[in-house]
């Protein structure tokens, strides 16, 4: 028989086998140690096609990069006094020559457009506030009445109240992979106003890109320093209780590890590193390669209980225990692997590494872990009289109650189970697929905290970059075109609770409009003629400071065309809307407009990714549904089987309709793990219960 050849085999390489397995796993992650490392990026997100990437990019070249770090703070008695504006000064001065900084914003170095006091017909732009130590409180509080009414500063750079501030530093071009320079720079940012905070005692908070990144890296990376070890402990503990040996933990952790080993070896040989959904990747390796470990030792240690001898209790648990783990380990091998076709690199390295570790698991179980017992030979008291017989065996006195109550109650169990199975899973025609980013994080957790004081505060912390294409080169100067704006912004904010904020070089227009014209309000408007809007820009263009340059709000060819919106925080599903409302909105006009920005294309994403993960799971339960029909040659087993392996997952989405919880990315990846746990119970329960049938045993004994 080919159960009883294998285990000979295996027994006879013993030492061969426990000396090769962690050997060659520690090759393969030495092998692949050169590519170790963390992965933080955003792109990691996207497939190299991914059309969201490519408009992305196209974004940056033609307007720079987004990445921006925002510095806010708020002082209750009001920014305007010397200390609060002298503070933003130091940190504006201070920014401007840290490293991977291209430009700072803030309310002191903002370029006002105004008239000479000397001379009316001087037009000036400067810097908002200079040396704000010799500012006496009259002048203070004329700078406060400008720049809380500004629309280019008011809700952006200083709240609407005056007692709140922000700094924006904008990123110079970095790599794609850019998580070492994110963390550098925060460093630098900290490092400064930790000084600042030393001298003036304001508390800072710290948002953006750089930020939010080097928030999940440093999340993630702790999570698992902490969550890994204390699973790993919670199943040593848990099986030395249930096994009262040490033997029972130690072996099937050897196994868990050596499973971890080579996943990761080939995953990073493979030129994969780890990254925010990967670092918990012993976690998992820890539920798949934990089971069929536990069911072989069991079975030894049942068998040796029975007063068998070491080698011939090996060989009854792989006679046992072979078939339903292979099985368990296949359907667990095709729910993970489900994951795989998607481009999403950290979704498909799970789905990789987890298939592949039920595999190495199921491999390991079957030959280092019956080697480790071969040579160990733990001593195991009997403690039966009879000579081992698993299904005449009397079952413990709960197992008989337990028994006899399902049979007792049958028809009530399905049907109350059905029902209840309905109701719950109605619920799932009222789930929302959704992510939002603060979900990810804790609401006691710094980054959920930052971006909760900014939009209490300020302005909202996400940004929609709407990129007007006039439709030809020089188009942004005509006075139809920059009116259509004009309508844009007052059709978008009305329209839009969300909105904070908006900003273009339409504001600096009719500035230089209002400011040519005595400083009339009535001519805060776009004036008819295209020469005079070409002419303002240049003059604007003109008298910025180095690194302050428009170039950043229109392309070379003067065609496209950059509006900036802050919004408050939303729901993914909410972001599509809106993108859809400003996208068609112009779809109405001569001109198009697309949503641009880090902020549309993760709300894509994150919808796009839950949806094909939901696409995954369903392909696993078809596979799996396969899988146990050819296994098992039967559709009444099959059909058993399937109920128990489906209804967990159906009835966990469907409460989380009923209760209104968003289905976003991480549930819809813990789903291919409750496919496989599920899965492995039922074949498990099966395999056993036709065992006993076959043997001519009764419903009830088989149960």
């Amino acid at each position: 028989m080919f159960i009883e050849t294998f285990t000979d085999r295996v027994i006879k390489l013993r030492w061969f086998i426990v000396i090769a397995v962690p050997v060659i796993a520690f090759a393969m992650v030495a092998m692949g140690s050169k590519n170790f490392g963390f992965e933080g990026s955003y792109r990691i997100w996207f497939g190299e096609e991914s059309e969201y990437l490519i408009n992305y990019d196209n974004f940056k070249a033609t307007f720079g990069t987004d990445d921006i770090v925002l510095i806010t703070f708020k002082d209750e008695g009001g920014i305007f006094n010397k200390k609060a504006l002298g503070t933003i000064e130091r940190i504006t001065e201070k920014l401007w020559q840290t490293k991977y900084v291209a430009r700072v914003d803030s309310i002191t170095n903002y370029q006002y457009v105004h008239t000479s006091k000397e001379d009316p017909d001087d037009i000036l732009v400067d810097d908002f506030i200079e040396k704000a130590d010799k500012l006496n409180q009259k002048e203070l509080e004329a700078k406060q009445r400008i720049a809380t009414t500004d629309v280019q500063t008011k809700n952006l750079v200083i709240s609407e109240d005056g007692k709140t501030a922000v700094i924006l530093a904008r990123m110079v071009p970095l790599p794609d992979e850019a998580t070492d320079m994110y963390f550098e720079i925060r460093e630098l940012i900290e490092d400064t106003l930790e000084k600042e905070t030393g001298r003036t005692g304001y508390k800072f908070y710290l948002n953006g890109g750089p930020i939010i990144n080097t928030e999940f890296v440093t999340i993630a990376k702790r999570d698992s320093a902490f969550i890994v070890p204390i699973v790993t402990f919670a199943v040593i503990l848990f099986l030395i209780i249930v096994f009262r040996k040490l033997s029972g933990s130690i072996i099937p952790i050897l196994v868990v590890i050596c499973t971890y080993m080579a996943v990761i070896g080939v995953q990073f040989m493979l030129g994969f590193k780890l990254n925010n959904i990967t670092a918990n990747l012993p976690v998992f390796v820890i539920a798949i390669g934990i089971a069929d470990a536990v069911h072989v030792y069991w079975v030894w240690l049942f068998a040796r209980r029975h007063g068998k001898d070491n080698y011939a209790s090996i060989h009854v648990a792989l006679k046992k225990v072979f078939l339903p783990a292979f099985l368990t380990s296949v359907t667990t091998f095709v729910g993970f692997i489900s994951l795989a076709p998607t481009p999403v690199v950290p979704i498909k390295t799970l789905g990789i590494a987890s298939a592949s570790a039920a595999i190495v698991a199921f491999v390991l179980c079957m030959t280092f872990l019956p080697a480790m017992l071969a040579i160990l030979n733990p001593k195991v008291k009997r403690t039966f009289d009879k000579e081992l017989d698993i299904y005449s065996e009397e079952p413990p006195e709960f197992a008989k109650k337990y028994s006899a109550f399902i049979m007792k109650h049958d028809l009530k169990i399905i049907v109350i189970t059905v029902a209840l199975s309905v109701i719950l899973a109605l619920g799932l025609f009222r789930v929302q697929v959704d992510s939002e980013i603060t979900r990810y994080f804790r609401e006691d957790s710094y980054l959920s905290k930052t971006i909760k004081f900014i939009q209490d505060n300020i302005t909202g912390p996400m940004t929609f970059e709407i990129v007007v294409d006039s439709q030809q080169n020089g188009g942004i100067k005509e006075p139809e075109f920059l009116k259509t704006v004009d309508r844009f912004y007052k059709a978008y904010t009305e329209n839009t609770e969300e909105v904070r904020h908006m900003g273009s070089l339409l504001d600096v227009v009719k500035r230089f409009n209002k400011v040519m014209n005595g400083d009339v309000e009535a001519f805060y408007t776009i004036p008819n003629n295209k020469n005079l809007i070409a002419q303002y820009l240049l003059l604007y263009a003109l008298s910025l400071p180095q690194g302050m340059e428009i170039n950043d709000r229109m392309d070379v060819t003067e065609r496209f065309f950059r509006i900036t919106s802050t919004i408050n925080l939303t729901s993914s599903v909410r972001s599509k809307e809106m993108i859809k409302w400003i996208e068609e909105w112009w779809e109405n006009t001569p001109y198009r407009a697309d949503v641009n920005g880090i902020n549309p294309i993760w709300t894509y994403l994150t919808l796009d990714i839950t949806r094909t993960l939901i696409i995954s799971m369903s392909l696993a339960i078809v596979l799996v549904v396969l899988v146990l029909l050819v296994a098992f040659r039967s559709l009444k087993a099959m059909a058993i089987s399937i109920a128990p392996t489906v209804l967990p997952l159906a009835l966990v989405i469907g409460m989380m309709g009923w209760l209104g919880i968003y289905l976003d990315v991480g549930i819809a990846m813990a789903g291919a793990l409750i496919i496989g746990v599920a899965v492995d119970d039922a074949i498990h329960f099966l395999v056993k219960y036709r065992e006993a049938r076959k043997l001519d045993k009764s419903v009830k004994e088989s149960l």
